[in-house]
């Protein structure tokens, strides 16, 4: 299939699909006699796995390491588990860090409940200038 076709199968745009094989995270497809990227079955699984990851947030470097890794079948998966954790404990820092924006913006919309106020009364653009 060319990039097109991949592109609407796996929902990925043509953009993402060609930077992921510029950063090596897909490999280099095969080409046509016209010279338009062709792609197979393996492919799509390469760039679905791929996907997967990015939907949990998992960096593209760490994303090279597991696609490596898969490549590997007979090795140790105690550095799978390591990044695992590593990604754990950035979604962890990440709930608290969004949890303090959500109630200093609870906080924020007290100070302004009151509908009809003018700009300059406005307790939200107070406590922002403070």
């Amino acid at each position: 299939m060319k990039i097109g076709q991949l592109s609407k199968v796996s929902g990925c745009s043509i953009q993402t699909i060609r930077y992921y094989e510029k950063e090596g995270l897909l490999k280099l497809p095969n080409r046509s006699e016209g010279n338009f990227r062709l792609y197979d079955e393996k492919a799509l699984q390469e760039l679905e796995f791929v996907k997967h990851c990015r939907s949990l947030d998992i960096p593209l470097s760490d994303i090279k390491t597991l696609l490596e890794l898969k490549n590997k079948p007979e090795e140790s998966c105690s550095s799978i588990n390591n990044l695992i954790t590593n990604q754990l404990k950035m979604v962890n820092k990440r709930i608290k860090e969004l949890n303090a924006l959500k109630s200093e913006l609870q906080l924020m919309k007290k100070a302004c409940s009151l509908t009809g106020n003018t700009v300059e009364a406005c307790g939200i653009m107070t406590s922002l200038n403070s």
